[in-house]
């Protein structure tokens, strides 16, 4: 038998509208994470889980639970249809994840995404589509609040040490690299320090790929992926004598699900697109 506690729903209060809430990549660990975190919260109710792998199961014993009568199904259209949920959580895969996210919309259902590794192209089409139907949606690289906070002070420093690689690390099973967190973290950089180049132009790698991946303005962005590890990244920044080195580690997948419940809750009030936690943080 698993954990009573998360066996049966919170209790409620009479009256509490609660969200509906469907999860795409439910056998992964994340979506497991999910199901567990919407499960035991007392505005939500776990209506659908979806995933090609385990089909036909409980979801209740993927989180340590007895059997709580929601089932895995393979097929995420007819699922949004049965269940009608309000909002759909998807840790998917890079593969799936842009059409998973029409799909939803498609049936008035509004997106919360973890899912990294869609292309500009593809981000551009849910935010029009999110746009016409007058739905929210939210797309985030990284829904640990402390590793927002880490890209938020690395903007900052940015502006007085413009010298910057990133690090980042993640488990042996992560399909994309370089991190959605780490991309992120790039792009506010590169804006926060404006027109500047780093390196050194007459370098040689003499092991190609050696100095890691090269963003925008010489940003140097590395990936490491080993067992063992969750999600963790440093940015190192070098200056004249000195460096500073701003890091965040995720110890287990519950670090991100503040960052979830919040989105979960939010995206019921939004219209269109909304990409990165910070915007719902820091607005």
């Amino acid at each position: 038998m698993g954990d009573g506690k998360y066996s049966r729903p919170p209790k409620r209060k009479p009256g509490l509208t609660l969200i509906r809430v469907v999860v795409a990549g439910a056998y992964g660990r994340m979506g497991r994470e999910v199901l567990k975190t919407v499960w035991q919260a007392e505005d939500m109710v776990l209506v659908g889980a979806v995933d090609v792998r385990g089909e036909g199961q409980d979801v209740g014993p993927l989180w340590g639970a007895p059997e709580v009568g929601v089932t895995l199904q393979g097929e995420l259209d007819k699922v949004l249809a049965e269940t009608r949920p309000d909002v759909m959580v998807d840790f998917t895969t890079p593969d799936v994840v842009a059409e998973n996210i029409k799909t939803a919309l498609h049936h008035g259902v509004r997106p919360v995404v973890g899912t990294t590794g869609m292309s500009s192209r593809e981000l551009e089409e849910i935010r029009a589509l999110a746009g016409e139907l007058k739905l929210g949606c939210v797309i985030a690289p990284n829904f640990a609040i402390g590793a927002v906070l880490m890209i938020r002070f690395a903007a900052e420093a940015a502006r007085y040490l413009p010298h910057v690689e990133i690090i980042e690390l993640h488990h042996d099973q992560k399909l994309d690299a370089p991190s959605g967190t780490a991309i992120k973290t790039a792009e506010v950089v590169a804006a926060a320090r404006g027109d500047f180049r780093q390196g050194l132009p007459t370098e040689v790698e003499k092991i190609p790929g050696a100095r890691g991946g090269s963003f925008d303005g010489g940003i140097r962005i590395h990936s490491v992926r080993l067992p063992g590890l969750v999600a963790h990244q440093e940015v190192i920044f070098g200056g004249l004598g000195q460096t500073l080195s701003i890091r965040h580690d995720s110890i287990s997948r519950e670090s991100f699900m503040p960052g979830v419940l919040l989105a979960i809750r939010r995206v019921m009030h939004l219209e269109g697109v909304v990409y990165g936690l910070e915007n719902l943080l820091f607005e």
